[in-house]
């Protein structure tokens, strides 16, 4: 039988099991004790032997039989009995037997499988084996193991059932929990598919209407580009237009121009005819008369050769205008100077003839009235004597007054125009095209130019290093400018070129700096000064710009020359022409009024740190043979005022210190007798410059005080 089979691998595994491994004494008897006395009762099955004799064997229960074992085995080897139900319940204990091999097994399998987790379980089920263990079973048990062998397969069996039941719980639980987890997960992606979708078409919608508002977007921008260029187009059109309307308007008044340049040129030809007319009228009256019977034919040779040549003049103006030209206001104004010219030799022929008539009348009267002549004769001669020493008077006044300057004068203006274009010509070779060349250039210029630029009245400090900075430029040391090094030995021109250009630069400070703000002369002039007594060269170029740029600074009113235009010779007097165009007299006057400004502040400034104790290089006598020069000289309308005036505000207190007596002799000239010429040429719309003069010279002739001018520079200056 398969029960019996498994009895001998029962008692096995109950041998090798830790309660089968005890072992035996001899020792026991001697010592009365009674190793077994928990095995001599009777024992009986538990009530929990039915699970493992159903485990054990398929056949059914014994209900009424029962095996009691009566002996008693005292031995190690000891049998257990199988005894039918008894009464008396019994303390089992596990002895290690060949007898029970399936119950010993089944113990420790499930021993082993149930150590760690089941520990409480088999002590609940123990004490219930326990307690039913003591009553005594009404119904016949096989026993097969020992009552707590049995207690504790049954236990065993409990617990496997136990743990099965809790098992298929845990199982369906889990079951159910996987199933719910599917369930969910399921719900879950279904709901994710769901917004899925719902994204896409949200987006496909983002998409169609992005692309719906980029479509309107460019249909607005290309309506607004079509409008734009309309708006475009239109504005063309009417800048086209209004070029066209100017364009039709400038030849509309250059036809008008060109009329009136024709009406005057026609009106100019019949006056220079009618003056050609007058001419050869006024010629054929110098025309000797036929000899007569009474005298002899009179000897007027000169003045027919005189009337011939302006003869000619006016001719040969006249030969222009046949050309198909009209004659130029130059040409009248020659041609009107001509016909001046021949009226007072017509004048003078008349007079001449007066004189001979008067002459041979008084040869006719002589003869007869001698005695009474000689009287009237004495006080004719009288008469004559006072007459010429009165127009040889007028003669010596009208001679001081003159319209150029003396010989001395010109030379000195003429010498310092030479010098200055010799230097210009020594640096030629800098006007080269190549760039290293031009680059040197460029530096040496803005070396020379920029300090010139900064001066200025903040502080004496900072007019020092000015000053000093020119000072190395012209000694050929290098200075600093633009963020490098310049010098002016690095060219064999260079110095030159800088003592050129910053001669000019000084005057055109005076032209635009010291025009617009009269304060800033004294600092230009100052500094001008000291370069001038450190190196007299540049001295002399200054000269030579100012005179060449203010001719009234020498003085000196350069004549129109023949053939010579007026836009020529209003350059040349300092006026500015560009593109045929004649400045304003305003803006002329001030830059006059500047640079006679910078040279009355130049005469009289001295640089306060000079280490050379010599006479200024150009000083105060120099401003007085200035205003001696000017005033030997006809006045011109609205310059001579304004140059008076500007030098005497400027340098006049330090003219009164020096010359104090005969400073005032002139200024008193000035008002009386030089002061009414200006008023007499002066029109009604330049009396601006006449009005301040007169101010000026009746406020310093009352006071006899001049004020210092304003913008002087003080000790106090070259301390901060």
């Amino acid at each position: 039988m398969p029960s019996e089979n498994m009895r001998w691998e029962t008692l096995d595994a109950l041998k090798n099991s830790p309660k089968g491994k005890l072992k035996y004494s001899s020792d026991w008897l001697e010592k009365e004790e009674d190793v077994l006395s928990g095995f001599i009762e009777i024992s009986s099955l538990s009530p929990l032997s039915g699970q493992i004799l159903k485990k054990l064997s398929p056949r059914p229960r014994l209900k009424t039989c029962s095996l009691v074992s009566s002996v008693r085995d005292t031995s190690p080897s000891f049998s257990e009995d199988i005894a039918i139900c008894g009464s008396v319940p019994i303390s089992p204990r596990p002895i290690s037997s060949p007898t029970s091999p399936p119950a010993a097994s089944v113990l420790a399998e499930e021993e082993e499988e149930d150590k760690e987790g089941s520990q409480e379980e088999i002590e609940d089920v123990h004490a219930v084996g326990v307690s039913s263990a003591v009553s005594v079973s009404s119904t016949p048990a096989i026993s097969v193991l020992s009552p707590r062998a049995t207690q504790m397969a049954g236990c065993i069996r409990l617990c496997e059932e136990k743990h099965r039941a809790r098992a298929k719980a845990e199982l369906s639980l889990r079951q159910e929990q996987q199933e719910h987890l599917v369930a969910t997960v399921a719900s879950r992606g279904s709901e994710q598919l769901k917004r899925f979708d719902e994204l896409m078409a949200l987006k496909q919608r983002q998409e169609f209407q992005s692309m719906r508002d980029m479509m309107e977007k460019e249909t607005q921008e290309s309506l607004g580009r079509h409008e734009k260029l309309q708006e475009e187009h239109r504005h063309r059109m009417k800048i086209l237009n209004l070029r066209l309307r100017e364009a039709e308007q400038q030849r509309l008044r250059e036809a008008e121009l060109e009329r009136q340049r024709q009406t005057e040129g026609r009106e100019r030809l019949r006056t220079l005819n009618d003056i050609q007319e007058k001419v050869l009228q006024l010629n054929q009256k110098l025309q000797p008369a036929p000899a007569t019977e009474t005298g002899p034919i009179p000897n007027h040779a000169s003045y027919i050769t005189g009337g011939n040549q302006l003869c000619s003049q006016v001719s040969e103006v006249v030969r222009t205008t046949t050309e198909g030209e009209f004659p130029s206001v130059v040409d009248m104004a020659v041609a009107e100077q001509a016909l001046q010219a021949m009226k007072t030799l017509v004048e003078a022929l008349h007079y001449e003839k007066a004189q001979d008539a008067e002459r041979k009348r008084k040869e006719d009267e002589e003869d007869e009235k001698r005695k009474k002549q000689a009287e009237l004769e004495a006080q004719q001669e009288e008469q004559k004597k006072k007459t010429a020493a009165l127009s040889a008077k007028e003669k010596t006044k009208r001679e001081g007054l003159q319209m150029r300057a003396d010989d001395s004068t010109l030379l000195w203006y003429i010498g310092l125009q030479d010098f200055a274009k010799q230097c210009a010509q020594s640096f030629e070779e800098l006007n080269s095209k190549d760039k290293q060349t031009k680059k040197l250039k460029m530096d040496l210029q803005k070396a020379a130019t920029i300090p010139v630029s900064q001066i200025g009245s903040t502080s004496g400090s900072q007019l020092k290093e000015i000053f000093e900075k020119i000072d190395k430029l012209l000694s050929g040391r290098a200075v600093t400018s633009g963020g490098k090094a310049v010098c002016a030995s690095n060219h064999r021109c260079g110095q030159e070129f800088i003592n050129y250009k910053l001669a000019e630069k000084f005057v055109k400070q005076g032209e635009e700096e010291v025009a617009s703000n009269h304060l800033a002369a004294f600092p230009i002039a100052v500094v001008a000064s000291g370069v001038w007594e450190l190196h007299p060269k540049v001295g002399e170029l200054i000269l030579a710009h100012l005179h060449k740029m203010c001719p009234y600074s020498v003085p000196y009113y350069p004549p129109m020359k023949e053939g010579m235009s007026v836009e020529e010779h209003r350059r040349i007097l300092g006026y500015r022409v560009e593109d045929s165009k004649v400045e304003e007299q305003d803006s002329f006057l001030k830059r006059m009024s500047g640079m006679i400004r910078l040279y009355a502040a130049l005469i009289q400034s001295r640089w306060p740190n000079s280490n050379k104790q010599g006479p200024h290089p150009h000083g105060l006598n120099h401003g007085w043979r200035w205003l001696a020069q000017i005033l030997n000289m006809e006045p011109v309308a609205d310059v001579t005022a304004t140059m008076l005036f500007d030098f005497l505000e400027v340098c006049g207190n330090a003219l009164m210190r020096q010359y104090r007596n005969q400073f005032w002799k002139l200024l008193l000239l000035i008002k009386e007798e030089y002061f009414p010429r200006i008023e007499a040429i002066t029109k009604s719309g330049q009396m601006g410059s006449v009005t301040r003069l007169k101010q000026f010279l009746e406020n310093s002739l009352r006071t006899k005080q001049i004020s210092p001018p304003n913008g002087q520079l003080d000790h106090g200056f070259w301390r901060s």
